[in-house]
């Protein structure tokens, strides 16, 4: 299975709970920081939710 790669390249601070909880859950702390994840139904979901925040790219 392929891997996504996601980059927080805006800050969570003024986020919605949820949304943060959605960072957190994806690896993701503060600005810069970088998460492998599997390219699965469920990684896309949170992707989507939070797509405004976040650099993808193939891994």
């Amino acid at each position: 299975m392929a891997n996504i790669q996601v980059k927080l390249v805006k800050s969570l601070i003024g986020s919605k709970k949820d949304q943060i909880a959605t960072a957190h859950a994806l690896g993701l702390r503060k600005i810069g920081d970088v998460a492998e994840q599997p390219d699965n139904p469920q990684t896309q979901g949170k992707i989507k939710k939070i797509s405004h925040l976040l650099e993808v790219t193939k891994a």
